[in-house]
């Protein structure tokens, strides 16, 4: 019991530099639909909203962007519709938007927001057509209703975290005329961390972390620079559905969010080792060498000095 309590001890004074860094701090956590479509669902959504509901009280600003491609092929195919993809973006026609609305704000929102008030009264959910949080406009014709975004009204965002609660953002935004568009949720993440001037943008994946080979788990990029990036995805090396992550990212990081992370999501209470430990797990992504040469300093200095600085 003794020893068990002094881990515990430890392990608040390991996180307790790292609170005060944090505090009145946004964080921007983009928690995608695979998450949701797994056997142990239910798990890792309390685990999740566990974590978040710490960091809001321990000071941090908290914002949630979610995702739910999965959710949004299924409801498709129980329809009688067949999901089509272009370069990897779904094809939206007006069926298809309808669809998105109804799995992204009228399922999977709610489940965020209840999963987070179980410990109290923190979530207020939003769509990116409410008080015209997410701009958009039409991304490709060949895509249909598909969004790219031309602007972020954070208003709808600081409102609700001045008045204390966690936004629950689904990625729908909309034109000048009122039209829906389905817009990547990991793009949307990028664009409203960079207009909040956020100090981390997180992405919650279903792999650890970044690779320099793909099929080598040893390769894990513990921390990267945005032109090594840029780099490592000329050649190929980051493809697929990582594309949208780490141009997010890199974007992101040159556009004053100070650090970006992709995490794996299946680990119980990621966020919270990435964020209040000094190892940190995952890969993360500063703007330049410089940056990069700052956080090296800080570890540095804490393994030296016996105190813990921003290691996450």
């Amino acid at each position: 019991m003794t020893a068990h309590a002094a881990v515990t001890a430890s392990t608040l004074i390991e996180a307790l530099p790292y609170i005060r860094r944090f505090a009145g701090k946004t964080v921007v956590v983009k928690y995608g639909g695979n998450a949701l479509a797994g056997t142990c669902q239910h798990d890792a959504l309390a685990l999740f909203a566990e974590d978040i509901v710490m960091m809001r009280l321990v000071g941090m600003k908290p914002v949630v962007v979610h995702g739910g491609g999965p959710q949004i092929s299924e409801l498709m195919e129980r329809l009688g519709k067949e999901p089509e993809f272009v370069d990897g973006l779904r094809v939206t026609d007006a069926e298809t938007v309808d669809i998105a609305r109804m799995v992204l704000k009228g399922q999977i929102n709610p489940q965020l927001v209840a999963a987070i008030n179980v410990h109290g009264n923190y979530a207020v959910g939003v769509s990116g057509v409410d008080g015209r949080l997410i701009q958009a406009q039409a991304r490709d014709p060949r895509l249909g209703y598909v969004g790219d975004v031309i602007g972020i009204d954070t208003a709808v965002i600081t409102g609700l975290q001045d008045d204390g609660f966690i936004p629950v953002v689904a990625t729908i935004g909309c034109d000048d005329s009122g039209q829906a568009y389905n817009i990547n949720a990991d793009t949307v993440a990028g664009e409203i961390a960079k207009a909040l001037g956020a100090e981390k943008l997180i992405y919650l994946t279903d792999i650890e972390g970044l690779r320099r080979n793909v099929r080598d788990a040893a390769s894990l990029i513990r921390q990267i620079t945005a032109d090594e990036l840029d780099e490592l995805t000329a050649e190929g090396t980051i493809a697929g559905g990582m594309i949208p992550k780490v141009s997010s990212c890199v974007g992101a990081v040159r556009n004053g969010v100070r650090r970006a992370h992709i995490l794996d999501g299946r680990i119980a209470h990621v966020l919270l080792l990435e964020l209040f430990t000094d190892e940190g797990v995952g890969t993360m992504v500063v703007s330049n060498a410089d940056a990069l040469a700052e956080f090296r300093a800080e570890q540095a200095t804490s393994r030296t000095s016996g105190t813990s600085g921003d290691q996450s």
